[in-house]
């Protein structure tokens, strides 16, 4: 990308390819319900001589593979995890952007699974790995911003793929594209919650949005530190955003998820109930427009590009949250209470998203 094109974020438009035939997505019709009952869902292929998705794939955790082993396995991915079909025009030009701290077993899985995945998908695509450094509280949904922020430099990406590094896709007629539409969750069915959808706004784990669907929302919020509480103000931002979540059917949106213990650094977020009630008032100020980071290292691996950023420290700290208190087992109410919520006033265009750090 041209120097300068940075600040034009908001001029990114969903690329018109006619030689597509996208499936049709069912929607969330309200913070209610799951997606209405539609016809048989059918993924359109293109011709290809080589590659084509097989549907449900068989995913191991054990033994985790060496980088040679994955490098080996995926002979045509070339510097910085990029990927281009050979012999057939791609589906969609696709950026997977996993936040990353102290996981490295699980990215090999991922991208031992994955990049094979994509490829019989017949995708342009390239994987980025947003490392935090440091040993502060984790921040998934601020490493996602500096993720499509930095993956929007290198391409005009047709779809941004926002994905959990613990998580490995079953079943390969899951698309890895976005919907003209909406925001995409896909991650649908997982064994941790018995292979169902755990409540229907959730929209964790694996999410697809065009950039132009991205900075409608204003992306995501970059005051989560900690785990919980940054999915359900995603959900919130998209309704807010006068947009609807679509998915795949559960039988499709199949993922397994690499069993390990609490994080260092990702505990359970005190706050994150405070946070959420103030999305309402607060999604147009707290998330691209706002995003502030120090660019450390940009590397172009043999299998990803690796971003490494300083993204600043929880100003809360350890502190005990204020605000009102929640019991145990209140979560579920509370999220349907603010999913339910009316949206405001449209805000204006966003202005120029600020950032520091050197290139």
């Amino acid at each position: 990308m041209k120097e300068g094109q940075d600040t034009k974020l908001s001029l990114y438009k969903w690329r018109e390819l006619p030689f597509l035939l996208f499936p049709t997505f069912p929607t969330l019709d309200d913070a209610s319900q799951t997606y209405p009952s539609r016809a048989p869902w059918t993924p359109y292929f293109p011709s290809s001589d080589s590659l084509s998705p097989v549907g449900p794939v068989s995913v191991s955790f054990s033994p985790v593979p060496s980088m040679a082993q994955i490098l080996e396995r995926n002979p045509r991915v070339e510097l910085g995890g990029r990927y281009h079909p050979g012999d057939c025009e791609p589906r969609s030009r696709t950026a997977i952007i996993v936040p990353h701290r102290a996981r490295e077993p699980h990215l090999r899985l991922l991208l031992y699974h994955l990049h094979p995945f994509l490829q019989r998908q017949q995708l342009a695509y390239g994987i980025y790995v947003i490392h935090q450094a440091g040993n502060g509280t984790f921040n998934r949904a601020k490493l996602l911003n500096v993720g499509v922020r930095e993956a929007l430099r290198d391409e005009e990406w047709d779809c941004l793929f926002l994905h959990d590094v613990d998580l490995l896709p079953e079943n390969d007629h899951n698309l890895y594209v976005c919907d003209p539409g909406g925001p995409r969750h896909v991650a649908v069915a997982m064994n941790k919650f018995g292979y169902s959808l755990p409540y229907p706004q959730y929209f964790g784990g694996v999410s697809a949005l065009t950039p132009d669907q991205y900075l409608k929302m204003n992306g995501f919020p970059n005051e989560y530190w900690g785990w919980g509480g940054e999915d359900d103000d995603i959900a919130t931002r998209v309704r807010l955003a006068g947009m609807k979540i679509s998915r795949p059917p559960i039988s499709v949106g199949h993922y397994k998820m690499v069993k390990h213990r609490g994080d260092k650094g990702n505990e359970e977020n005190p706050h994150r109930f405070d946070l959420l009630i103030r999305t309402q008032r607060s999604w147009t100020q707290d998330g691209m427009n706002s995003l502030t980071y120090r660019l450390l290292a940009r590397e172009l691996g043999p299998l990803y590009t690796n971003i490494t950023a300083d993204i600043g420290v929880d100003p809360r700290g350890p502190r005990s949250p204020s605000g009102p208190k929640f019991p145990p087992g209140s979560s579920q109410a509370f999220r349907h209470e603010m999913l339910q919520r009316r949206p405001p006033a449209r805000p204006g265009p966003l202005p120029p998203a600020n950032h520091t750090g050197s290139h």
